[in-house]
């Protein structure tokens, strides 16, 4: 599958992504129990991943805020799900990371839950986008998790984290691996984006598939 970039969007794709976000986008709340996730009437895209994947960097690139969502080295920071605002026509769902993750057993299995009860009963999500980390792959954490969002019917899309750590013919062999393995997933988007929150690869591309999704 050829690596997918700005240049394989037209350019009025391209504008939408970049008017949608270029809005002010604001925090929400952060719920820390699934009685605490907001209504909310907007299409909704979900960030899911294992820790320090780059879900945060990512929302962060995305709408050029360097400390809208917050950023850690330390897996497991972000403890609960961050919902944010996207000039009122998009809302983002920042989702703790599963796997790995300096905390306590238990606490760590209270986060699994609630990301996993709202997954699959959150009404407005339109695609989850899992993250997975250019340099390593598909884990069996995230295959637990793409089982589960197949057999919920929940749309989902991979998406390639820190890929400026990959030479091009490593990217490109990564991205095949992947859409060989997404392939066999009724649930799954076919498309593979590769990004680079730190070097800006793939971002204005992401831009436009989100846009596209906010006024569907």
């Amino acid at each position: 599958m050829p690596i997918q970039d700005s240049t394989d969007h037209d350019e009025a794709a391209l504008e939408s992504g970049r008017w949608l976000f270029a809005q002010t986008c604001t925090f929400v709340l952060g719920a820390a129990g699934p009685e605490q996730v907001p209504e909310s009437i907007l299409p909704e895209i979900a960030f899911a991943g294992r820790s320090n994947v780059g879900k945060s960097s990512l929302i962060n690139a995305l709408t050029g805020r360097r400390t809208l969502a917050r950023i850690s080295n330390t897996p497991g920071r972000t403890q609960q799900i961050n919902f944010f605002d996207l000039g009122g026509r998009l809302m983002l769902a920042d989702l703790p990371g599963y796997g790995y993750a300096k905390a306590p057993h238990k606490t760590v299995e209270q986060w699994t839950r609630l990301a996993d009860s709202y997954l699959r009963g959150r009404a407005p999500l339109r695609r989850a986008l899992l993250l997975i980390d250019g340099r390593h792959g598909i884990k069996s954490a995230d295959r637990k998790v793409m089982a589960m969002l197949n057999t919920a019917a929940v749309s989902y899309q991979c998406v390639l984290t820190k890929c400026d750590k990959l030479t091009q013919a490593g990217l490109q062999a990564m991205v095949d691996t992947v859409a060989g393995e997404v392939s066999r997933h009724g649930a799954a988007h076919p498309l593979i984006l590769a990004t680079s929150a730190r070097g800006g690869l793939g971002i204005d591309a992401l831009r436009a598939e989100l846009a596209h999704i906010a006024a569907t």
